[in-house]
């Protein structure tokens, strides 16, 4: 590792500071160094509480009592709230057969076939050892929250095709204990699956990294049942195996026969993985399309087309500023991703960081749900680390990291209060879905 915080530039100068103070500093940041998991789990630890103390401000001064049916809502009242519901219903009666459909138009109305079953089965094992449907599923998501945020600090510290970055330790410390105050982090309080397809994607990212071609393609199987994200997860994949070759290539080294297999079955399997749950709902119903006309009575159209309603949004909203942040905002991101603040990423890592949200942006429709789908795209804490430890011209970790990345996380925790009170709290006549 290259020069860091504490390492001062040759013929700098410092101001006077406590001996005791910067000696403690050092110890915590070398005890954390150290012990990284015990840190990241000590923090993700803090990050519950916080987000519990949020959700407790949510329902005590936000909650409105017509939305939980009594007149003094409670932090309980918000974890069941949403679609926490159906998630309880599929673990406790499974999905319905036939269909529900509308009886005048015939057209599939709302039902449990919206959402993937490996979370709520899951939950319903818990079940049987007699806990309740909320205990069971809050516990193992909480503990699926600490596993994720443990794989991110892996994947982003470890990076095969990476090129050497200073404080790659100390970036990828403190990026994954970001990820824990992202604003969304609530609704892994909640019966959700974001905490188990946190831990698949990251896990099939650090698999992919280390060429376990086999386990990744294990992986998109619980992933194809949990998420649809396959898409983006291949995205990633092909990077990795075009970089590959082409440095297999440079060096005249000769693929190895079983390296192409594995690789193959990968791909193959993660492409599977991307329908599998639409066309066990199709054989079920006995309707092809059954998944996607649910999606469609959810409120997802995808017969507008990739994009287009997100540009309808921009527009109808703003006109053609609207449109204009829309592209900027999207332009900053990429350059983040490919630029100096993403470089000390795994490709992989980047390529999902790319694949991920344009991915959602074609096939989700604007809703206020995105927030906590984006808990997925975790580089997003790698750029915020990145820019508020390093210098602006160069990739040096800055002698004040500490103090940027506090004030940093300012904004971050009102994010995540302001996230609890918007959007986890419901009013029957006026909410928007988190």
């Amino acid at each position: 590792m290259t020069a860091t915080a504490e390492q001062a530039e040759p013929g700098a100068t410092r101001p006077s500071r406590s001996p005791l103070t910067v000696a403690g500093r050092r110890h915590l940041g070398g005890v954390a160094l150290a012990h990284p998991v015990l840190a990241i789990v000590l923090v993700y630890a803090v990050s519950r509480v916080v987000a519990v103390a949020a959700m407790w401000v949510a329902a005590t001064w936000f909650q409105n009592p017509a939305g939980v049916g009594h007149l003094d809502p409670n932090v309980g009242d918000l974890i069941s709230l949403w679609d926490a519901e159906w998630y309880e219903t599929i673990a406790r009666e499974g999905y319905p057969v036939p269909l529900p459909a509308d009886p005048e138009s015939g057209k599939l109305t709302y039902s449990a076939w919206a959402f993937y079953p490996l979370f709520p089965f899951l939950v319903k094992g818990l079940m049987v050892l007699g806990l309740p449907f909320t205990v069971a599923a809050v516990g193992l998501n909480v503990v699926l929250g600490g596993l994720g945020a443990v794989l991110i600090w892996a994947i982003f510290r470890h990076g095969l095709h990476a090129q050497p970055q200073p404080g790659r330790d100390r970036l990828a410390l403190v990026a994954a204990c970001l990820w824990c105050f992202y604003p969304a982090t609530g609704v892994m309080l909640k019966p959700y699956t974001e905490p188990l397809a946190v831990v698949l994607v990251a896990a099939s990212l650090l698999f992919l990294m280390r060429r376990r071609y086999a386990v990744v393609a294990a992986l998109a199987v619980p992933l194809g049942f949990t998420r649809g994200v396959a898409a983006a997860i291949g995205c990633a994949a092909l990077v990795h195996l075009v970089v590959r070759i082409r440095e297999e290539r440079e060096a005249g080294v000769a693929p190895l026969r079983g390296a192409r297999v594995g690789a193959a079955l990968m791909l193959v399997v993660t492409g599977l993985s991307g329908i599998a749950w639409p066309v066990v709902a199709g054989v079920v119903s006995g309707i092809p399309t059954a998944f996607f006309d649910v999606q469609e009575a959810w409120g997802q159209k995808p017969a507008s087309g990739p994009f287009v309603l997100w540009f309808q949004w921009a527009w109808d909203s703003r006109g053609l500023a609207g449109v204009v942040v829309l592209v900027a905002l999207s332009g900053t991101y990429i350059a983040l991703i490919l630029g100096r603040h993403g470089r000390w990423l795994p490709v992989e890592v980047r390529a999902w960081a790319v694949a991920y949200p344009l991915y959602l942006f074609a096939v989700v429709r604007p809703i206020t749900s995105m927030w906590r789908f984006l808990l997925l795209d975790f580089p997003i804490a790698a750029l915020l680390a990145s820019v508020a430890m390093r210098t602006s011209t160069g990739e040096r970790i800055v002698t004040h990291w500490r103090r940027r990345v506090a004030v940093l996380l300012v904004p971050v925790v009102l994010g995540l209060v302001w996230w609890t009170c918007a959007l986890l709290t419901y009013t029957p006549w006026g909410s928007r879905p988190p």
